[in-house]
């Protein structure tokens, strides 16, 4: 396709608009929007699923990750008739439920993708997701906080999957059993929370206002909230690396990786290597750990 100029590609049997195809999204990584999405279409098995039948949120790059940049929760005009949405909150979100959806995004230099927490007309939530997000830009101490938060999680019987945000954080997913609401993830949460920052005060924080945190790791437990997002597992995020939030096993986490190691340009082959991590772990009951919690009240 020329330079600066409109066509289409049909997906799944809808025409979808592809401009400006050698504009440079990622300019040190050297990835055009073409190439972003053909990233896109082989990560489309693995990105949609955890997109599927969510409340969408992008974070949109017109210029590239260098330029300005915008979020956008309604969705844009005009829409394709293949798009759909749902109305939540007065918002009409995009539900990203296939292909065609995904790179019609893409185009639009969609480069983030972050979900609700819960299912489009539900109230509960998906999973426990647990948040560990640095204070400084680059924290050398990221894996190895996580790392103790995994063994405090295995301690209460509960596996889990470590995932890079794609950016400084990392989110630890814990599959669990449907019916749990909201705010008993909050308790949970909480409970480790505390019992991590007892015994590592040194490293990880629950204080809110990033100013008073100092260097520590703020361990947030409050994310879990109708509406909130948080990264998707396996979207691309605006670094030069062109990182993506991947998925990793304990075993790597305790090699100690930087998240830029996980990125576009590898990220497919490695899911040919690895499969989908988050699929290795059956949903999980937090019944006992709530019992007990509410046994100590």
């Amino acid at each position: 396709m020329p330079k600066n100029v409109k066509g289409t590609i049909t997906v799944e049997g809808e025409d979808v608009t592809v401009s400006n195809p050698d504009r440079l999204l990622w300019p040190e990584a050297g990835i055009t929007k073409m190439m972003y999405l053909q990233k896109l279409a082989e990560l489309s098995p693995y990105l949609l699923r955890y997109c599927n039948n969510r409340l969408l949120t992008t974070i949109r790059y017109p210029g590239g990750i260098h330029k300005d940049f915008f979020y956008q929760k309604n969705a844009p005009e005009p829409l394709p008739s293949y798009v759909q949405t749902v109305v939540h909150d007065n918002i009409r979100y995009v539900v990203m439920n296939q292909l065609p959806t995904l790179l019609w995004l893409g185009n639009l230099a969609a480069i983030e993708f972050h979900p609700s927490l819960h299912f489009v007309g539900e109230e509960l939530p998906c999973e426990w997701m647990i948040d560990l997000d640095p204070s400084v830009d680059d924290e050398p101490r990221i894996m190895e906080a996580a790392n103790y938060v995994g063994e405090v999680l295995s301690s209460l019987g509960l596996l889990s999957i470590p995932k890079t945000s794609g950016a400084t954080g990392i989110q630890i997913i814990i599959p669990i059993e449907y019916g749990v609401t909201f705010d008993e993830l909050r308790t949970i949460g909480h409970f480790v929370a505390r019992y991590v920052t007892e015994k590592y005060p040194g490293l990880f924080t629950i204080e809110r206002l990033k100013k008073d945190r100092g260097n520590k790791i703020y361990f947030d437990y409050l994310q879990h909230y109708s509406g909130k997002t948080l990264a998707a597992p396996y979207t691309p995020r605006a670094r030069k690396a062109a990182s993506v939030s991947t998925p990793l096993s304990w075993e790597e986490v305790r090699r100690n990786p930087h998240p830029s190691q996980f990125n576009l340009l590898n990220i497919i082959e490695r899911l040919q290597f690895t499969g989908d991590l988050l699929q290795q772990i059956p949903p999980q009951s937090l019944e006992q750990i709530l019992a007990h919690l509410q046994k100590g009240r």
